[in-house]
C-alpha cells in the first residue's frame, strides 16, 4: 500500500517520503536561485546606476538562465509569459520560447514509482504497459498501457520531489516578479503571484486532478463534439492518475484542412471552454495545443479530446456574472454596468481614467464577441502576438494613470482567453463568434450558475 492509499482509521499515518522536504527545496534553491539571483542582481544594478536595457539583454538571460533548469519553473515562467503585463513585453517574448518538456524518467523510476502507488504487484494490473513515456512534462510523464479487460489507458506519474521543487522554484519567481513591482509599479503582481502559486500547487495533486476529470465529464456529457476520458480510481492516487487513452491527432495537423473543418474544430473548442464556464463557472485554465487532439468519425474530423486537467479554476458564481455584465454593459453602452462588472471581479478605487485604460483591454477580449458577423478572432494577426499589442496600451496607459492591484481570480480567465484565441488564430477559424457565445450565455443567471456548480462540485468530490 502506498502512501497516498492509508485508510482514513489508521492511527499514525506513514511519512510521505516525496512530502515538501527542507532537504530537497534547499538543493532545489542552489540551482534555481543562483540563476535567477545572478539576472535579479544584474538587474537592479543597471537600473540603480541608471542603465536602461534597451537592447532586452536582461530578459534573454533571464530566458537562458531558466531554460537550462527543468521542473515547475519552467511551468511557472510560461505561465507568466502568457498573462498580460505580469512581466514586461521583452520578457515575456523571451519566457514564451521556453519548453516546459523535462527530459524523461527512465525505466527504474517508472518501477519504483508504480511499485510504491499500487504496490509490488502493480505489473499485474495491467495487461501491458509500455516501458517508454507517451510524453514528457514539468510536473510528471504519461505512459500507455492496456487494462486486463483490453480498454486502452494513460498513465500519468509524478515526478520525484516535485512538492519540494515546486515551492523553491515558486520562491525564487517571487523573486523576479517583485523586482518588477519596484522598476514597473503600473502593475502590482503579487496577487498574480499567489494565483499562480494556488494552480500550481493544485496539479501536483493528482486525486484532484481525477476529481477535475469527472467534473469536465459530466458538464460535458451532452457535447458530442468534445469527448473526456474516463478516471480509473482504482488505478490512480495522489502522484498517480490512470485515465482513458483517447485516440486522436496533433491539432495543428488541421490547419491545412478546408475551412469547414477547420470551423468545426474551433466550435468543439468554444464549447469545452466556453459552456463550462459560463453554465458551472470552470475554466480549463492551461489552453495549450497539446493539452488537446482531434478525434475523427469516418476519416474527417469531429471534434476535440480534452486531456489534462491539472490547470482548472473554479470560480464564485458572482465572477461569472461580472464577466457577463461587462459583455452587456459594452455591447450597450451602460457604463455604470461595466464598473459594476470590474468592481464584482476585485477591482478597487477605480478612477475614471483607470476605468478606460481596463476598457482599453476588455474592448480587445470581447471585441469578436460582440461582432455580429462571421468573422476570425484577430485579422492578420500572429498567434503568438496575440494580444500584445493591446497589452503595450494598457501598460503605457497604466504607468501614467496607475497604479492597479489585478485581482488574482481575473488572472487565468484573462490568461485562458489569450490562450483560446490563440488555437482560433492556429486554426485560422471564420465563425460567428457573437452567435456562439450567446447561445452559451442564453437564459444565464448567477442563481442557476451556483446550483448548478454546486451540484456537480458535490458529484465529482470537489469542495
Amino acid at each position: 500500500m502506498s502512501d497516498d492509499d492509508t485508510p482514513d482509521s489508521a492511527p499514525v499515518p506513514p511519512r510521505d517520503s516525496e512530502a515538501n522536504r527542507l532537504t530537497a527545496r534547499a538543493a532545489r534553491y542552489a540551482r534555481v536561485g543562483t540563476k535567477v539571483g545572478g539576472v535579479a542582481a544584474r538587474i537592479a544594478g543597471m537600473r540603480l546606476f541608471g542603465v536602461d536595457d534597451h537592447n532586452g539583454g536582461n530578459a534573454a538571460a533571464l530566458a537562458a538562465a531558466l531554460g537550462g533548469l527543468k521542473g515547475p519553473i519552467m511551468k511557472v515562467a510560461q505561465l507568466l509569459a502568457t498573462i498580460p503585463d505580469a512581466l514586461p513585453p521583452e520578457y515575456a517574448a523571451e519566457l514564451a520560447t521556453l519548453q516546459n518538456q523535462a527530459p524523461p524518467m527512465g525505466w527504474a523510476f517508472v518501477k519504483r514509482r508504480m511499485m510504491a502507488e499500487l504496490g509490488p504487484d502493480w505489473a499485474g494490473r495491467f495487461l501491458s504497459f509500455d516501458k517508454e513515456p507517451a510524453a514528457a512534462a514539468s510536473l510528471g510523464q504519461v505512459h500507455r498501457a492496456r487494462a486486463p479487460d483490453g480498454a486502452e489507458l494513460a498513465v500519468k506519474l509524478q515526478y520525484p520531489d516535485m512538492q519540494s521543487a515546486v515551492e523553491a522554484d515558486l520562491k525564487q519567481l517571487g523573486v523576479v516578479l517583485a523586482i518588477h513591482r519596484r522598476m514597473e509599479p503600473a502593475i502590482d503582481t503579487r496577487e498574480i503571484a499567489e494565483e499562480i502559486g494556488a494552480r500550481v500547487r493544485e496539479e501536483l495533486d493528482y486525486r484532484r486532478e481525477a476529481a477535475h476529470a469527472a467534473l469536465y465529464a459530466d458538464i460535458l456529457h451532452d457535447v458530442p463534439a468534445v469527448r473526456v476520458p474516463g478516471v480509473h480510481r482504482d488505478l490512480s492516487t495522489g502522484r498517480l492518475l490512470t485515465l482513458d487513452w483517447l485516440e486522436g491527432g496533433r491539432l495543428l495537423d488541421y490547419v491545412g484542412e478546408p475551412l469547414e473543418v477547420r470551423n468545426a474544430i474551433a466550435r468543439a473548442m468554444f464549447a469545452a471552454w466556453w459552456l463550462p464556464f459560463a453554465r458551472f463557472g470552470v475554466i480549463h485554465g492551461d489552453p495549450h495545443l497539446g493539452n488537446y487532439t482531434v478525434f475523427e468519425t469516418e476519416g474527417r474530423a469531429a471534434g476535440i479530446n480534452l486531456l489534462d486537467y491539472g490547470c482548472i479554476r473554479i470560480f464564485p458564481p458572482s465572477f461569472v456574472g461580472g464577466v457577463v455584465d461587462l459583455y452587456r454593459g459594452l455591447q450597450r453602452g451602460e457604463e455604470a454596468r461595466i464598473v459594476h462588472a470590474y468592481e464584482t471581479w476585485g477591482f478597487r478605487g477605480l478612477s475614471r481614467e483607470l476605468i478606460e485604460v481596463l476598457n482599453i483591454w476588455a474592448g480587445f477580449i470581447y471585441g469578436p464577441l460582440l461582432d455580429d458577423r462571421v468573422r476570425s478572432i484577430a485579422d492578420g494577426v500572429a498567434p503568438g502576438e496575440y494580444g500584445r499589442r493591446e497589452a503595450f496600451r494598457v501598460h503605457k496607459a497604466l504607468k501614467e494613470r496607475g497604479p492597479v492591484r489585478v485581482p488574482r481570480e481575473f488572472v487565468f480567465m484573462d490568461r485562458a482567453a489569450i490562450g483560446l484565441g490563440g488555437v482560433f488564430l492556429h486554426l485560422k477559424a471564420e465563425m460567428n463568434f457573437h452567435a456562439l457565445f450567446e447561445d452559451a450565455i442564453a437564459d444565464f443567471e448567477v442563481g442557476q450558475v451556483a446550483a448548478r456548480q454546486g451540484a456537480a462540485l458535490a458529484k465529482a468530490g470537489l469542495s
